[in-house]
């Protein structure tokens, strides 16, 4: 019998090391948006708890971003990030750039992460392991200690949708929802600095660990439905009070709405 093919994470798990892999992971948020120039990096103690790994190997992924002179590394402060002209690799989780997503209007996006995302996450509470919910769980406590912090909010918050994204048995349906996932980050760095979103976010995050939990993937899909409009409904307001208008509005007549929704 043939095996599945390995999506871009899975592979990168296996060729690369460790540290290699979490160095991708900050170059991925860089080129994404959730990182920006002249941000600075968690601490080593907690990026290791954002991403599940020791803070042997977050040392050294800063180290080889510092080699690149992606992230400055200064004595008593904290790591900035010194560029974000930066390569994403062949082996990048998803299947796109990370920013090529953005080429798409925001309801056209919203559309696609209704019918695929939800889909992808409901297959995802029948397969998730027990190491898995316990990732999830963690998550949850360190985003509890990020409510005053939008990016850090936000790294943890991609751990969150990757964890579950991959869980489910369709490695390309993950890797694309991925792709959705990416898009306006930089946006999503603004809504989440508005008073009450990051409390409001954390609280979906809640409901879908509580349906995951109970392995249900119809109150999953359910959860993750009102996650997803409520960040295209943050999105839409963030770009009006930025623009004057939504995000990219479509250049196509197809009018793409959640059903319920005027």
């Amino acid at each position: 019998m043939s095996s599945l093919p390995l999506s871009p994470l899975h592979e990168t798990i296996h060729k690369q090391t460790a540290k290699e892999m979490i160095r991708d992971k900050i170059v991925s948020m860089i080129a994404s948006g959730i990182l920006q120039r002249g941000d600075e990096l968690p601490s080593e103690r907690e990026l290791s708890t954002m991403l599940a790994v020791s803070r042997e190997t977050v040392r050294g992924a800063v180290q080889l971003l510092a080699g690149e002179g992606v992230v400055q590394v200064s004595q008593g402060a904290r790591t900035r990030v010194a560029r974000v002209d930066v390569t994403v690799g062949a082996q990048r989780i998803g299947v796109t750039n990370p920013t090529s997503i953005n080429g798409y209007s925001l309801d056209a996006v919203h559309a696609a992460r209704l019918l695929v995302e939800t889909a992808v996450a409901a297959d995802a509470a029948r397969h998730l392991s027990e190491d898995d919910i316990q990732r999830l769980e963690n998550s949850i406590a360190a985003q509890e200690e990020a409510l005053n912090d939008p990016v850090r909010f936000l790294i943890c918050d991609r751990e969150f949708h990757l964890t579950i994204y991959y869980a489910s048995t369709n490695r390309l349906l993950a890797d694309f929802v991925v792709d959705l996932y990416t898009y306006m980050l930089d946006h999503r760095r603004i809504a989440m600095a508005e008073p009450g979103a990051i409390e409001k976010s954390l609280e979906d995050h809640r409901f879908i660990v509580r349906a995951l939990k109970m392995r249900n993937p119809d109150a999953v899909a359910a959860a993750f439905s009102e996650h997803i409009l409520r960040i295209h409904d943050t999105s839409r307001a963030v770009g009006e009070s930025t623009h004057g208008t939504a995000i990219r509005p479509p250049a196509d007549p197809v009018s793409f709405k959640p059903a319920g929704r005027p």
